[in-house]
């Protein structure tokens, strides 16, 4: 029997006009960009809708932009029929995405998710200001590999992998200068570096500060026990009870995301039919590259939102 699973993308996703056609052909997206700006107190959906892009790829603002627009796009769905929560066997989110497959899981409210990410983001904001450092997509090389480049340039400084996204695609995270050494490093290697252009060093120890900072703000939230299966980041585990959900989130933001690892376990656990719902299409083309074999759809567009039949 076909199990589905539902799986929602984190930053780097985020493109002006997003969830803007949803909002306009579906009352019930337009009511959660409302939701989203009365409950942060600005203008959420206007900067999601319009831009300008330098606002919204900044840390603070993509984070409950993608959860917004990720939610958003979850309940017009559901809406018209084309998916439906009591169908799900289980959900899983890249990094910020696992905050919104805990939100549709019921396992937090929509208020505390959205100022939870709001808040994520500022403190990681914060901490790469205070520990400037940056990441590196390697492509064809393994884990092993990979490890091993680390330990090459560590003379240069922190270094380790950040998000095990897919085979041939590792990101590593860490000091400005050790990045820069590893590009050289993976063309030795027989691999390819690809600098990216983000804000920091995310799921590193550079990040400690906002792990720290983020501690008080995930105790004073309301967890719940998920009533559709979640599949956690740091460990390819399902979450449970309230206090292990806080502690695993604590825990992202200076460990791995090990998304190959969540992907696979989802497999293995029956799902053949995934759902990427969410701006843009990233993780559908990691799952490319994982299991060819699985269904994939994805779910980012008004027109995405229409049942097959329509």
């Amino acid at each position: 029997m076909t199990a589905s699973a539902a799986i929602f993308p984190g930053q780097g996703a985020q493109l002006v006009g997003m969830g803007r056609d949803v909002a306009a052909a579906y009352p019930v997206a337009a009511e959660t960009f409302a939701q989203a700006d009365a409950t942060l107190g600005f203008p959420l959906s206007k900067l999601c809708f319009e831009g300008p892009a330098e606002r919204l790829d900044a840390t603070d603002i993509q984070q409950p932009a993608i959860f917004t627009t990720s939610v958003a796009l979850f309940r017009a769905a559901c809406a018209t029929g084309r998916l439906a929560t009591d169908a799900l066997a289980a959900l899983g989110g890249l990094s910020l995405g696992e905050y919104t497959a805990l939100h549709i899981a019921d396992a937090l409210s929509f208020e505390d998710a959205l100022r939870l990410v709001y808040r994520r983001g500022q403190l990681m904001q914060q901490a790469a200001e205070q520990n400037s450092g940056g990441m590196v997509s390697l492509l064809g090389l393994d884990e092993g590999q990979v490890l091993a480049l680390c330990e090459r340039v560590r003379d240069q400084g922190r270094v380790r992998p950040a998000n095990f996204n897919c085979p041939g695609q590792i990101v590593i995270s860490g000091d400005k200068a050790a990045c820069a050494a590893a590009v050289a490093v993976a063309e030795e290697l027989g691999g390819r570096a690809i600098p990216l252009k983000v804000a920091g060093a995310f799921h590193s120890e550079l990040m400690r500060p906002a792990a720290e900072g983020l501690r008080p703000v995930l105790a004073a939230c309301t967890f719940r026990s998920p009533k559709i299966r979640v599949i956690a980041n740091v460990d390819a585990a399902y979450h449970d009870e309230p206090a292990a959900i806080r502690e695993s989130l604590y825990r992202q933001v200076v460990n791995p995301v090990r998304w190959q690892a969540c992907v696979a376990r989802l497999i293995a656990d029956g799902c053949t039919d995934f759902w990427e719902v969410g701006p843009n299409r990233h993780l559908t083309g990691m799952m490319r590259k994982i299991d060819r074999s699985v269904r994939m759809t994805n779910v980012s567009t008004a027109a995405d939102v229409r049942p097959a039949s329509a």
